[in-house]
């Protein structure tokens, strides 16, 4: 095949140099997740190079433009058919605002299946105490059944403003440790199946529902609210995703419709439990602090209605950040797959 080798070089070599620009800015990030476009922009030129090699191939004199050509088809194909796993850099700000999002919202099936199981056991516990009083010993936790709502509202608005003075980062730290503790119990007993998720977490809306029906009757609502919001709208939902990670890991284990091998259906669900987990830690931690440092306040330090204000903002803000946040990037990360078809996602 003959060809105008000058005039062949001058047309061709703007694609070879912006292939070894791509190859440059690739092998420079390598954590980078390259764009549809981007990919399908670097194939095109992968496949171009490789051919203009094949006619250079018919020059004897020019040694020189083989072996570039040879090097960046090379570093190409290597690019392409890459099958190492590489480190992934963890960046908390996409985590957060992308890869958290995302992973609640695939999964939100599970979700739904742990808020039907709390109401059904707040339910249960509210109904259990107007039935049946004396219950109360068995339903209320931390020692709530030998409290008179009404004695303990008046007390509390009569304590003094420093009543936690020096203790209530003590005092958060407790609520965080022992509300992560319990989340990730009732996380890790999907592995009973969820057996043990579900009993876990119905245990623990008897309580709430229970002590609910009973401030409610004693006509204490305002107070309910203005001492369960500020922390509940956070602390709630959190133990609500991490049954969610639970049902996940239990319906992996169970395999229902799957074909895949046990190993292979564990390894697949294990970034988005991990992913709930971390989130069920976030939520936690600032609940404990909410809790700490705000909740236990009441009137006349701090009125109900700006307490009730404040967890109704909490929950308005909650909703839209796991029903929106990274919606923009969903589409991106479907076309972003690993080797199993799987979808990548911790990016």
């Amino acid at each position: 095949m003959i060809i105008d080798l000058q005039k062949f070089v001058s047309a061709e070599r703007p694609a070879w140099s912006e292939l070894e620009q791509m190859l440059d800015r690739i092998e420079k990030s390598p954590d980078r997740k390259l764009r549809i476009e981007e990919l399908q922009r670097f194939h095109y030129l992968y496949e171009r190079t490789a051919a203009d090699l094949g006619r250079v191939n018919t020059f004897a004199s020019e040694p020189g433009m083989r072996r570039y050509l040879e090097q960046l088809v090379a570093r190409a194909y290597g690019e392409i058919h890459e099958t190492r796993s590489r480190h992934v850099r963890f960046k908390p700000w996409r985590w957060f605002f992308e890869t958290l999002p995302q992973t609640f919202r695939r999964r939100v099936a599970a979700f739904w299946l742990a808020l039907a199981i709390t109401i059904a056991g707040s339910i249960f516990g509210g109904v259990a105490t107007i039935a049946d009083p004396e219950s109360r010993s068995v339903t209320m936790p931390f020692g709530h059944d030998v409290l008179d709502p009404l004695e303990r509202v008046a007390k509390e608005e009569t304590s003094p403003y420093d009543r936690l003075k020096g203790h209530q980062t003590s005092f958060a730290a407790f609520l965080m440790t022992n509300n992560i503790k319990v989340s990730l119990l009732t996380l890790a007993l999907g592995m009973t199946w969820g057996i043990g998720t579900i009993i876990v977490l119905f245990k623990n809306m008897v309580g709430l529902g229970a002590i609910v029906v009973d401030y409610v009757t004693a006509g204490q609502t305002e107070f309910l609210l203005g001492w369960l919001m500020p922390h509940g709208v956070i602390e709630i939902p959190a133990i609500l995703i991490a049954a969610q990670a639970g049902f996940v890991l239990a319906g992996a284990l169970l395999g229902r419709g799957q074909h895949a091998q046990l190993g292979a259906r564990m390894r697949a669900v294990a970034p988005d439990v991990v992913t709930l987990a971390g989130g069920v830690a976030v939520m936690l931690v600032w609940a404990g602090i909410v809790e700490g440092f705000f909740s236990q306040y009441h009137e006349p330090v701090i009125p109900y209605l700006a307490k009730i204000a404040f967890g109704a903002v909490e929950l308005v803000l909650l909703v839209l950040y796991l029903s929106r946040c990274g919606s923009k990037a969903d589409e991106s990360l479907m076309t972003t797959t690993n080797a199993n078809d799987q979808p990548a996602y911790f990016t």
